[in-house]
């Protein structure tokens, strides 16, 4: 009884599950909703390829797709070109240049600067001495290992404004230093600027133009009142050095006097820049050597004011004599 009990559970377990399959298998079928039948799949027409190819004019080949096959479109398009408005015009401007530093010391009356360079490239420094109107009197020496002094200048300006001290000193195996001496009072200061830089150099016509001043010997140099300012180049053949040098404005009056001494004139030649304005400016020059120490000088006008007269430029002096254009 018992074995026949359970046999009998057994086929209505089988059969719930076999209903319980089928309401699934409905649900998901839409066999519940009337109008809505399976989805059928729809066949898709296959290309023709013969109704293609018959638009070209020649057969396609057989290894060839039919998107290669297809006609190629042979109509060029033009495109209008949009104009493109004028750019204006941009005016390129350099940079202002930098204004130039002043690097003038000041030296008072009494007192001494030095400016040492001990780079052996350093061989030749222009010294510029000035003041603002006032008398210049210094000295300038070089320095050249201890306790030796190969050059010795003693300069004076009756108006360091208006004729500023300018001279080329030589440095040759450095290191070299400058001493600048104001010897002047204490109510006389000076500016003095030392530079190794922008060097005036004596022109090709001042090497060429040199004249033998032999020993106790002068020679005289006048110049036009166009001349503004004269170079003075002085050296010898290895000897030394010993000169005078004056800028004369009138019989015995001197603006500018300059004494030089040199231990080789050729190793260390001098070069300066005299300014001369006005008119009746001589320059001269002494050899204050011995006879046995000749030197060569050359005197020539370093800068010339070619736009003004010779009227013009006197600067109200009286003229004795007559017309001077003629």
């Amino acid at each position: 009884m018992t074995y026949s009990n359970h046999t009998h559970n057994m086929k209505l377990n089988n059969k719930f599950m076999y209903g319980l399959a089928f309401v699934l298998t409905l649900a998901t079928s839409n066999g519940f909703i009337p109008e809505i039948g399976p989805a059928v799949p729809q066949r898709v027409t296959p290309i023709n390829m013969n109704a293609i190819g018959s638009t070209l004019s020649t057969p396609p080949p057989s290894n060839m797709d039919y998107l290669s096959a297809l006609p190629k479109e042979t109509s060029t398009r033009t495109y209008p070109r949009t104009m493109e408005a004028p750019k204006p015009t941009e005016t390129i401007t350099s940079a202002p240049s930098p204004p130039e530093v002043d690097t003038s010391i000041l030296v008072q009356g009494g007192s001494l600067r030095t400016w040492s360079y001990r780079s052996p490239l350093v061989e030749q420094v222009e010294v510029v001495l000035s003041t603002e109107g006032r008398p210049l009197d210094a000295d300038l020496e070089l320095w050249h290992g201890p306790d030796n002094t190969p050059c010795k200048i003693r300069a004076y300006v009756e108006n360091g404004q208006v004729r500023p001290f300018s001279a080329v000193i030589a440095t040759p195996r450095g290191p070299n230093t400058i001493a600048i001496r104001n010897i002047g009072q204490i109510e006389f200061p000076l500016a003095a600027k030392v530079s190794a830089k922008d060097i005036n150099m004596p022109s090709v016509d001042s090497i060429k133009s040199s004249t033998t001043i032999q020993g106790g010997a002068l020679r005289t140099y006048p110049f036009d009142a166009l001349v503004n300012s004269v170079e003075v180049n002085l050296k010898t053949d290895g000897r030394p050095l010993n000169a005078r040098i004056e800028l004369l404005q009138g019989p015995n009056n001197n603006k500018q006097v300059v004494e030089l001494y040199t231990e080789d004139g050729f190793t260390r030649p001098f070069f300066c820049v005299i300014e001369t304005p006005g008119s009746g400016n001589v320059v001269r020059v002494v050899n204050t050597a011995p006879v046995e120490f000749p030197m060569t000088a050359s005197v020539l006008p370093h800068s010339i004011d070619h736009e003004l007269s010779s009227y013009d430029n006197l600067d109200g002096d009286v003229v004795m004599g007559g017309d001077l254009a003629w």
